[in-house]
């Protein structure tokens, strides 16, 4: 069995390394991310101007290769020039960072590249780790995160699509680790409403013209059942299924239109 690791946070990040750790018993990894930090750039694919694909060592010694571009560049990538053949599962993560809520989804990295291999029908996995002050270390100049917890929760995962496959229905498991996770389970979790409040932040440059700066601050999710809700509130470890077909009902809209 193959698995595709990708992801937004780039080729040297180490998540994606512990994403590769985690399900490397499982099956055979093959590592293809984007060259550089991609967060927020959500399902983009690059047009107008030529990728390239570079070869990298990544820490464990194994090889892995970076793409000049997007997550949807490096998924693109992989399928159709590095791998040859469809993988058996796609996993995008290990995100420093959570991926909640229904208005910031599609903006995400991290779901853009899921999005892509899910759309040529491959069982797809995106996972994210909350990240607090006290979970970053650093060593040797180097930021060091925790990922042990979240690799479990992939391996079980993973585990259980790479034998059953996905529900009829469903793309894309959107998973959630919280920070200081509460057990070892899994919470099924609809969609919350946000994972940011925006805060425009409005400054003037040396000649007195404006400019801005997009920030936000954590949306403060109160609807049990939802991802934002079971995971800062109750500290679970969230599951929810998405599917990429967003098609509205098209029979009350015929309703509307007569």
């Amino acid at each position: 069995m193959k698995a595709l690791i990708s992801n937004d946070d780039g080729i040297t990040a180490s998540g994606i390394l512990a994403s590769k750790k985690a399900v490397e018993d499982l099956c055979d990894t093959y590592v293809v991310a984007p060259q550089t930090q991609q967060s927020g750039i959500g399902h983009a694919l690059t047009l107008y101007e030529p990728l390239r694909v570079n070869e990298y060592t990544l820490k464990d010694g194994s090889v892995g290769y970076g793409v000049s571009g997007t997550p949807t560049d490096a998924v693109t990538i992989a399928l159709f020039e590095i791998l040859k053949e469809t993988p058996d599962i796609m996993i995008s993560g290990i995100n420093t960072g959570f991926n909640l809520g229904q208005a910031e989804l599609t903006t995400s990295g991290t779901l853009g590249a899921a999005i892509e291999a899910a759309s040529f029908e491959i069982p797809t996995i995106a996972v994210s780790l909350e990240v607090t002050r006290d979970d970053i270390k650093f060593e040797n100049g180097d930021v060091e995160i925790d990922f042990a917890f979240a690799g479990k929760m992939l391996n079980k995962l993973a585990k259980i699509v790479l034998k059953k496959g996905l529900p009829e229905g469903i793309d894309i498991l959107n998973v959630n680790v919280p920070a200081d996770p509460s057990d070892d389970n899994f919470e099924v979790a609809k969609l919350g409403r946000r994972m940011y409040t925006p805060i425009i932040h409005r400054r003037l440059d040396p000649r007195d013209k404006p400019y801005y700066w997009i920030g936000g601050i954590p949306y403060e999710d109160d609807i049990p059942g939802s991802d934002g809700y079971e995971l800062k509130i109750k500290q679970k470890t969230t599951i929810t299924p998405l599917k990429i077909d967003l098609t509205g009902d098209m029979g009350l809209l015929k309703e509307w239109l007569d």
